[in-house]
């Protein structure tokens, strides 16, 4: 069961900060498009040009939430283990509370806010439960 829980944080805490990173290229990188922009509800490409700023800024948020997700479990694996798990739970309850802001301000954008939410609620559900049966979760 602990192997299982280790396995399950890295791979729940991976595909959060895939999603992301991502998110950081929707944002940062590829907002000029409008298939990305309408995504995010914008009609027009005057709304777009007057977002941009703001979506490159909180791209680069996604991206370093996504990096403190990374490092955590590099920690884990391979440095200090008990900072790893406190860099990880931050970075992953970082992620879910802007899902749930995501979802109070814009309840059309439900399905983002489980996209970007879901796995690091998971992962953090299945570190607790890791570290609850007193696993080290040193192993990725």
């Amino acid at each position: 069961m602990v192997a299982t829980l280790q396995v399950l944080t890295v791979v729940f805490a991976s595909v959060a900060a895939l999603i992301h990173v991502m998110i950081f290229a929707l944002e940062s990188v590829l907002w000029a498009t409008p298939q990305v922009w309408r995504r995010f509800g914008l009609k027009s490409q005057a709304d777009a040009d007057v977002v941009e700023p703001m979506a490159f800024n909180q791209g680069f948020y996604n991206l370093f939430l996504a990096l403190a997700a990374i490092l955590g479990l590099l920690l884990l694996g391979w440095g200090n283990p008990i900072a790893g798990k406190w860099v990880l739970l931050v970075a992953l309850a970082s992620m879910v509370l802007a899902s749930i802001v995501l979802l109070i301000t814009n309840r059309r954008l439900w399905r983002a806010a489980i996209i970007q939410g879901a796995a690091p609620l998971i992962g953090i559900g299945v570190l607790l439960g890791a570290v609850s049966v007193h696993a080290p979760l040193t192993v990725i």
